[in-house]
């Protein structure tokens, strides 16, 4: 297993987020791997943990990564949390990301988790499975 491609791994997402004009049109540049100081918007996108475990094979080392995304809004309904959840999972639904470091061979829409917050929060927790592969590692 390697653990290594995780920061590559995460970099490209977010980039690949930050640049799909669907979900910039929803949430604008609010997307987030760490929340600003102060306020937040009162809609926006959040990279959250992930779970990781060893796929290494002959050809390389490599691993599953299960990558927590969330959609926050403090609106009523999830009308326009749902909204952004739809362009979020078209923008990594099956996408091909250059990674800094390995590659990616498969990245695919895992499960997501709906539900209200304290504070009339409104959440949209997606996860997303990677599978990674690190041929520098051999």
């Amino acid at each position: 297993m390697s653990y290594a491609i995780s920061e590559a791994l995460q970099a490209a997402i977010f980039t690949r987020l930050a640049a799909d004009p669907a979900l910039t049109a929803e949430v604008g540049s609010h997307i987030y791997d760490a929340l600003p100081a102060g306020p937040v918007p009162s809609l926006y996108v959040s990279l959250g943990p992930e779970k990781v475990r060893a796929a290494s094979d002959a050809s390389a080392d490599g691993a599953w990564h299960d990558i927590s995304v969330t959609v926050v809004t403090d609106a009523g309904g999830f009308r326009q949390a749902k909204r952004a959840a739809v362009a979020l999972s078209d923008a990594l639904e099956g996408a091909d990301l250059t990674l800094a470091r390995g590659r990616l061979t498969s990245l695919r829409f895992l499960r997501a988790e709906a539900r209200h917050r304290s504070g009339g929060l409104r959440r949209i927790e997606m996860i997303f499975r990677a599978r990674v592969d690190d041929d520098q590692s051999q």
